[in-house]
């Protein structure tokens, strides 16, 4: 007898994201698309949500939450960190987990998914890829062997229809690297540079944004010291990268009741405590 499949609905289902993530549940065996969300007003409201791949899912895209998420017991959501929390909600009071890979969320946001982890299961990662949390774990090892005699600067790149900067990866990389060398990002990060500025603060980490054409996401950290420079990249050339991650958050999240989860936590790269 074969297992149920796992219910997972999708939001900003319209977007590049979002049919990345409807094409990977449709094409993995043990997952089925239960759900459609898209914003109110969208012109692919009541269209079939795999349309755009000429093949249909028979999930109609919708802007109402009781009627998208009636079948779902998990929704991943890539969207804005507005419509994130308004999902959160609704998830939150009807038992549904979450995959969150929604970046620019402000204090109280972020606050607000503590709180819902409280009753729910939830996986929130500024990126989901597995490349690139690897390399946070790399960048731990680099801060600590680089925390003495070596500039650090963070570079990333997106395409032109991201809408926060830097991107939420780049900040993930500046509070791990920060933390690695017993530091507090909020009190050593430099976000802009312009006219004179005097010589460069050796505990500061800087922050360099690129924004233009389609470019999926690239990040670099250069550790930059006296007679050499090392670089750590990650470059993503296609977002099927984090789609694939999402469902390895999904599959993890089967197991879990309540709580608030990363993609180190998926990928089991936690130090034992």
């Amino acid at each position: 007898m074969s297992a149920v499949p796992l219910k997972i609905a999708v939001a900003g289902a319209s977007g590049r994201m979002g049919r990345m993530l409807i094409d990977a549940v449709g094409s993995t065996d043990g997952m089925v698309l239960s759900g459609a969300l898209d914003i109110p007003g969208s012109p692919s409201l009541g269209q079939d949500a795999s349309a755009f791949s000429g093949k249909l899912s028979g999930v109609t895209m919708t802007a109402d939450l009781s009627q998208g998420l009636a079948q779902a017991d998990f929704l991943i959501d890539f969207t804005r960190p507005e419509g994130t929390l308004r999902h959160l909600a609704y998830c939150t009071e009807h038992g549904i987990k979450m995959v969150i890979g929604t970046t620019g969320f402000d204090e109280s946001g972020k606050a607000a998914l503590a709180a819902a982890a409280e009753k729910i299961a939830l996986v929130f990662s500024p990126n989901m890829s597995v490349g690139v949390n690897v390399t946070m774990k790399l960048l731990e090892l680099a801060a600590r062997s680089f925390s003495e005699g070596y500039d650090i600067e963070i570079i990333e790149a997106h395409h032109r229809h991201k809408v926060d900067a830097p991107s939420g990866t780049a900040l993930k990389m500046g509070e791990v690297i920060a933390a690695s060398i017993g530091r507090n990002l909020s009190d050593v990060a430099v976000f802009a540079r312009e006219g004179v500025t005097g010589e460069r603060d050796p505990s500061t980490i800087g922050f360099s944004t690129i924004r233009g054409g389609d470019i999926v996401g690239d990040h670099t950290v250069l550790f930059a010291g006296i007679g050499e420079r090392i670089e750590i990249t990650h470059k993503s050339s296609s977002r099927v990268t984090y789609a694939n991650g999402s469902l390895r958050a999904v599959r993890f999240l089967q197991h879990q009741q309540r709580g608030l989860f990363d993609m180190n936590d998926v990928l089991g790269l936690k130090q034992p405590t």
